[in-house]
């Protein structure tokens, strides 16, 4: 057993604390959070919170981790991709990459069939650089769409999604807004001819389907899709030798599979 200590040792008074201290806290910092927009059972609130507030933003290579998204979605880890694309966005400092981040997302959730969230995300690539609600009520069509380099594609997606949801009216809206953006762009077009024939715009929809035809876009469901309104429009033989054409570019894509 030690002695004891002596009773009267002098021990050092130190500096003491302001008045009124600070108190040691053990408790990780409070995060500035609207509970209205955020879930609080959302476990990666605070995971997110953490990443903007020790990860310096100019440390982080936006582009590479797009392309990480991107190689999750070639494997079809659509989850971890919709993620990635998702801090993409949070990061980025470019318009366009958080555009293509934005677009990029809505893809995952749609490979995954969540058509709410690939829907929340398309929108968020559209008011990047896009026209507002205003404007396009008024008609003003400024060149900041012109500038929004996965507008058409975003657009085109969002019809997509509407569609998968019910909303085939909006649908159609957003695949002539794909078009208007993007002239050129020939998947916009399918979608457009797809959709106006969902309208009964059968003659219409071969207009379309011509123009993406003529872009390049040529393949069994484009043509097939163009046999179909042809049917409807009564022009029976030109909808059967294109029926035929599906047939022998399926058997030839069947086979290629086998080899």
């Amino acid at each position: 057993m030690t002695d004891r200590e002596r009773d009267d040792h002098q021990f050092s008074e130190g500096q003491g604390f302001d008045d009124p201290y600070e108190a040691f806290d053990l408790e990780p910092p409070e995060f500035e959070v609207d509970p209205d927009k955020v879930d609080p059972v959302d476990s990666r609130v605070v995971t997110d919170l953490l990443d903007r507030r020790n990860i310096p933003t100019d440390q982080i290579d936006t582009e590479q981790l797009l392309d990480v998204g991107l190689e999750y979605m070639q494997i079809n880890r659509h989850e971890q991709a919709a993620d990635t694309f998702e801090r993409v966005a949070q990061y980025a400092d470019d318009d366009r990459i958080e555009q293509e981040a934005w677009t990029n997302k809505g893809a995952a959730h749609a490979e995954l069939e969540e058509w709410d969230a690939a829907i929340g995300a398309y929108k968020e690539a559209l008011n990047i650089g896009g026209e507002s609600e205003a404007q396009r009520a008024s008609g003003d069509s400024s060149d900041a769409t012109a500038r929004s380099d996965h507008a058409a594609t975003a657009e085109t997606n969002l019809a997509y999604a509407l569609w998968e949801s019910g909303r085939s009216e909006q649908a159609l809206e957003h695949a002539e807004r794909a078009v208007e953006i993007d002239t050129r762009f020939a998947e916009g077009w399918y979608n457009r001819g797809f959709f106006l024939l969902e309208r009964g715009l059968a003659e219409d929809a071969v207009e379309a389907f011509d123009n993406a035809i003529r872009l390049g876009f040529r393949n069994a469901d484009i043509l097939e899709e163009k046999a179909r309104a042809l049917e409807e429009l009564g022009k029976y033989e030109e909808a059967e030798e294109l029926a035929d054409e599906v047939k022998e570019m399926r058997e030839e894509a069947e086979e290629q599979l086998l080899e």
